[in-house]
């Protein structure tokens, strides 16, 4: 599972800047055009963004990496 969100990550990446590039690059005279690419590279950069978190959560969960220093607060300075 962890191989293809590392996949969907890199497609979803690749996605966000070519389409970002379109989006910005486009010609005023179909604007169109330039919305479309502009929902197509927020969709890549959300999914993107979303499989990156996932990777990293789950690298901690398995023990790949040292899990990230978190302070453990007690009940009182939750208040």
């Amino acid at each position: 599972m962890a191989k293809l969100i590392a996949i969907l990550n890199v497609v979803a990446w690749s996605g966000f800047w070519s389409f970002g590039y379109l989006a910005l690059t486009a010609g005023t005279e179909d604007p169109n055009q330039s919305t479309i690419a502009m929902l197509l590279a927020a969709g890549g950069a959300a999914i993107g963004l979303w499989a990156w978190l996932w990777l990293a959560r789950h690298s901690e969960k398995i023990g790949y990496v040292k899990p990230a220093n978190r302070v453990v607060k007690t009940d009182e300075e939750m208040v």
